[in-house]
């Protein structure tokens, strides 16, 4: 364990990824900012305070100014203004400054929510991230994106504001359910399927391993799939043009998300997304069809979905243009130019993406073939 994965930035390093199987180093971590010196606010959701906010919080004690911990409701739902705002009126009230810190401690809705009231509040205060689900590892406590969602539109409010380290504990991963656990294997797969099929093979040979969660395996997995992120969102940390890529299969996928009410996890969307991207990357003759076949039935061994019940097909094609990633009437759509390589695409028809939606819809007579 032990290694680092440093995200630059102008070829200098802005913040370090570190891989551990416990909490004990994090205040070593934390003390090349002077925790000494400040309030600690460690913002965490109901579920994940009751697994770990203890543990962090005695490997913290003694070593920062005040340590306080505030923590609300788990799920989508808390993901809100609502809830940045009561944050805002917390830290107001424990007197927290410019000099003080965030501890994102948590999922993706932990810390895209904690990153966006770190760069709002007094205009910009540092925080960590220190994810403790596969998704979160993978892909959202990388990269600066933070956010809310806003009525029914995803992540409509939000800031690139980068944390000042990320600090992984292998060890969280064991305690996730199952469907968490595989629901960030879509964004790990989505790496390697969009910059590095060599690691997206390596994925497959190993998937008696992550089975296991093996912890060697797992983080020999999050490096390479943070490596992948890495490399995009330094060329393009603010999603002027290649950053868009990570979207693979993101347009459609939420669409399917704010379709079935979030009944259905983000990285299972994901997936869902992918399937059908690849479908109209077949269609457009980038890849083989053996290629495609081969991308849809390898997300079932991860315990995936590549179809999905109970949709309107036109409702998801109307949601997918009301995507935060449309430039005018057109849809930013991120297709595979081949194996290990994806494109953006400017010029995927209304029609090109109601057959994708269509692949990935099961139908009553679906049942009867």
């Amino acid at each position: 364990m032990s290694q680092r994965l440093s995200v630059n930035q102008n070829n200098k390093p802005i913040y370090d990824i570190v891989y551990e199987s416990s909490f004990a180093r994090l205040a070593e971590e934390l003390e090349a900012f002077e925790i000494s010196q400040k309030k600690l606010c460690i913002i965490t959701d109901s579920k994940v305070k009751g697994f770990y906010a203890d543990e962090v919080s005695a490997v913290l004690e003694g070593k920062c100014r005040k340590l306080v911990i505030y923590d609300f409701p788990n799920g989508e739902e808390s993901k809100n203004l609502e809830t940045v705002k009561n944050i805002y009126a917390f830290l107001i009230e424990m007197q927290f400054d410019r000099k003080d810190m965030l501890l994102a401690l948590g999922g993706g809705v932990v810390g895209d929510i904690t990153g966006f009231v770190a760069a709002t509040y007094l205009r910009g205060v540092d925080f960590v991230q220190i994810p403790t689900t596969l998704l979160a590892q993978a892909d959202s406590s990388i990269g600066g994106k933070t956010g809310v969602d806003f009525d029914q539109y995803k992540n409509m409010v939000g800031a690139f504001y980068m944390p000042k380290l990320v600090y992984m504990n292998m060890e969280t991963l064991k305690t996730l359910e199952d469907r968490q656990y595989y629901s960030g294997m879509a964004e790990v797969m989505k790496h390697g399927l969009i910059k590095d099929v060599k690691f997206y093979e390596w994925l497959i040979d190993n998937i008696y391993e992550i089975h296991e969660r093996n912890l060697e395996t797992l983080e020999e997995m999050m490096y390479q799939s943070n490596l992948c992120k890495k490399l995009v969102v330094e060329k393009d940390p603010t999603e002027k043009g290649d950053r868009a890529l990570l979207n693979f299969g993101h347009t459609i996928g939420h669409a399917v998300e704010k379709a079935k009410n979030f009944e259905l996890l983000h990285g299972e969307c994901v997936a869902l997304g992918c399937v059908a991207a690849a479908f109209i990357s077949w269609k457009r003759n980038l890849i083989s069809m053996d290629e495609y076949y081969e991308i849809r039935d390898m997300f079932v061994p991860f315990n995936l979905p590549i179809s999905v019940e109970n949709i309107n097909p036109e409702e998801i094609l109307a949601l997918t243009a009301s995507d935060k990633k449309t430039e005018g009437d057109n849809i930013k759509f991120i297709l595979l130019k081949k194996m290990g390589k994806a494109m953006i695409d400017r010029s995927v028809t209304k029609e090109e993406i109601l057959a994708g939606i269509n692949e990935i819809y099961f139908t009553d007579e679906d049942w009867n073939e």
